[in-house]
């Protein structure tokens, strides 16, 4: 299935959930936030959010500065 991660369209097998879109950047899975589809998911239900054929995923990074 084809979802879009930052903007990007990405292939993703059809039971694919937030880990799996992460990977497919190279993201790592600390120190970053994800919405899908403009919700944002808790770090508890990645595992369990499965994305759909167009699902819309943001990953956000923390960045430090002043």
């Amino acid at each position: 299935m084809q979802v879009w991660i930052n903007g990007s369209a990405c292939e993703l097998a059809p039971d694919a959930a937030v880990p799996d879109a992460l990977a497919a950047i190279g993201s790592p899975q600390a120190g970053v936030a994800v919405a899908v589809d403009g919700a944002v998911v808790r770090r508890a239900d990645w595992p369990h959010t499965r994305l759909s054929d167009g699902a819309r995923v943001e990953v956000l990074t923390a960045v430090q500065g002043g």
